[in-house]
């Protein structure tokens, strides 16, 4: 497939005088997407039932007329006003109570069931007017679900639909549910907590102490249910009128709901990719890598994102917004290091992506996100991205397109494990994103390629180890499919430690099929105490005490056992380690795999036909005999 680039605009902004010049600037540039229209439901339905069109219907027609394809997006993430109004009520609330209002976006609650009926119904007046539209040649649902902490809500709306959600979850006679079984799964006998019925269940929040754990698992899930459903209203409108394939753009580490399960309904899988902003604000590296990288972003964090839309698009995915220049919103913010908007995109494309659309086209020099570099300086004049990319483009125009090629090893991402740690982390800063993307950092440090693999997997032919870390509770019929697979597979901390209900099992974890390993204790580590391992590396923040298992395959420097063999196949890692453990675990459990230990700050990718090098350093480097220039890209025939 053709890989191509493309840019978010706001015709909205400028004045229609303009859209023609800048749409024939963006043909010039190689350009093929342009999305639109995502925050502008104010001026397409200035008031309620009164639609102006005129703007939309020309601004469509000036990009398509250049030789453009529409992204257009749904308004949903902006209400306007009058709807705010219409409905005082539709606002999410945070867990101090604070009602979330109007004066910027994303200001709406999931549950909201009035706002959803306002939302169907701009929906469909959008799909109505341009669903056949030539120029309309793919969807965005709303903006970033979850942006700003924008999942979670403690309103009354949310309240009422989670005991009517836990109803379903706990069937009795009739439509009343069974407070019996949910007292049970729960374990509400403790603290004297048994309800009487669902209306007493209130949400987990303003509560003395902790809430029960189980309790807050279950509204984390029913909050990703909210978003799912959410998603779908606009997928079902969209699809009654269009062909036209549909994205949504997700967040980097985001994970308060399932994206798996929202792409089950989409065509394509998109995300926001803004590396230096993340690693000030979602990376969670020390700060001397935040120094090292304070200008090219960290080498794993876009390449882990890519791979994990890559499976929750089931092969479709682009970047619908690349970082072109500084952002506005992250602690500090300062400009590329020159190449690297250049390296970001082709890293991208390394990865599988169809497209990389570049945020934004012009700076803008009004409102919450003046400070927000685009391609073009608020005065129309070309920024320094603005060459990178067309750089970009004529590399594309002579290069192959990248050939997909299955990776020698999968990681099984969870978003349930992710909120079951969340609720239960069990020291200060440990998450089961960070153990998964050290995981994941491990493997690219030893040159190997990755494909992030959702829970629902049960194929795992191909692969020469797949990695479970943290997985909290793990599916029966995964663990068969694990078992009857030929590959090598390593499970990390706390995989298997609760039932579905949130109970530590009985058997005790991991409570593998044909296994006596128990995890006997668990610790929380500080930072600052790791344990040395037998050779090299430590455990670090996470170290449990497990008794049984065939083989032990790595010790601590005082003979605890840190990696035991469950069977021939299978090896569980009772802690968290550093890099330098998992590397070394990963090239004794899985002998067959061929490394490249990579030098600081260097990865590679490989894809069927070529090996993609990446140099996330200020410095030149040697690869394969080949100079690899600072913030460089080279490609190379496998």
């Amino acid at each position: 497939m053709k890989r191509t680039l493309g840019v978010c605009y706001y015709p909205e902004h400028w004045p229609e005088a303009q859209w023609a010049e800048d749409a024939q600037r963006m043909a010039d540039l190689g350009l093929t997407w342009v999305r639109i229209g995502e925050f502008a439901w104010k001026r397409m339905e200035p008031r309620e039932g009164e639609y102006d069109w005129g703007w939309l219907d020309r601004a469509i027609e000036t990009l398509g007329a250049a030789g453009l394809k529409v992204v257009l997006g749904t308004p949903t993430a902006t209400p306007p006003k009058w709807v705010c109004k219409k409905h005082p009520d539709m606002f999410a609330v945070d867990e101090h109570g604070h009602v979330r209002g109007y004066g910027s976006r994303r200001h709406y609650c999931f549950s909201h069931q009035g706002f959803l009926e306002e939302c169907r119904r701009i929906v469909r007046a959008v799909a109505e007017r341009y669903g056949r539209n030539p120029h309309v040649a793919a969807w965005q649902t709303d903006n970033e679900y979850g942006c700003h902490d924008t999942v979670i809500s403690y309103s009354d709306a949310a309240r009422d639909r989670f005991r009517n959600w836990l109803r379903g979850q706990f069937p009795g006679q009739g439509n009343d549910g069974d407070i019996d079984a949910l007292n049970a799964a729960w374990g509400n006998v403790f603290w004297s907590m048994d309800y009487d019925d669902f209306d007493e269940i209130d949400l987990p929040n303003l509560t003395v102490t902790e809430p029960n754990p189980a309790h807050v698992h279950a509204f984390r899930r029913f909050a990703s249910e909210e978003v799912v459903a959410f998603n779908r209203a606009q997928v079902e409108i969209i699809r009654a009128h269009s062909d036209a394939p549909i994205a949504h753009n997700y967040m980097g580490r985001v994970t308060e709901f399932d994206h798996f399960k929202v792409g089950d309904d989409l065509d394509i899988a998109s995300w926001d990719s803004y590396p230096l902003g993340f690693l000030e604000d979602r990376v969670g590296a020390n700060a001397a890598h935040q120094r090292a990288y304070a200008r090219q972003g960290d080498p794993d964090f876009q390449a882990f994102h890519h791979d994990l839309y890559r499976a929750v698009g089931k092969g479709r995915w682009w970047i619908m917004e690349q970082q072109p220049g500084p952002v506005n919103w992250a602690p500090y913010n300062p400009s590329p290091l020159p190449g690297m908007v250049r390296l970001w995109t082709w890293e991208a494309f390394a990865h599988g992506a169809e497209a990389v659309c570049y945020f934004r086209w012009r700076q803008a020099p009004f409102a919450q996100e003046q400070m927000h570099a685009g391609l073009l300086r608020p005065d129309s004049v070309a920024a320094e991205a603005f060459g990178e990319a067309a750089q970009v483009m004529e590399e594309l125009a002579d290069a192959p397109d990248v050939v997909a090629a299955q990776a020698p090893v999968g990681i099984i991402f969870d978003y349930d494990a992710d909120w079951a740690w969340s609720v239960q982390p069990h020291g200060v800063g440990l998450s089961y994103f960070g153990l998964v993307f050290d995981w994941y950092r491990a493997c690219r440090k030893l040159g190997l390629s990755v494909d992030i693999l959702p829970p629902s997997a049960r194929d795992f032919a191909g692969y020469s180890a797949v990695i479970v870390p943290g997985m909290m509770h793990v599916p029966f019929e995964l663990k068969v499919a694990l078992q009857a697979s030929d590959t090598q597979v390593i499970l990390g901390p706390r995989t298997g430690a609760r039932d579905p209900d949130f109970n530590i099992p009985n058997p005790l974890p991991p409570a593998w099929p044909g296994s006596d390993l128990v995890v006997s204790r668990v610790q929380s580590m500080r930072p600052d105490l790791p344990v040395a391992l037998e050779g090299d590396g430590h455990v670090h923040l996470y170290f449990e005490q497990v008794e049984g298992g065939s083989e032990v395959v790595m010790r601590t420097e005082d003979g605890a056992p840190v990696a035991v063999r469950l069977d021939a196949k299978t090896t569980y890692v009772a802690g968290w380690g550093d890099d330098t453990a998992h590397m070394r675990l990963i090239e004794a459990v899985v002998p067959d795999l061929t490394v490249r230990h990579m030098q600081e700050g260097v990865r590679c990718r490989d894809a069927g036909t070529e090996r993609f090098w990446f140099n996330y350093t200020d410095h030149p480097v040697e690869v394969d005999g080949h100079e690899l220039p600072a913030a460089g890209v080279l490609r190379l025939p496998r």
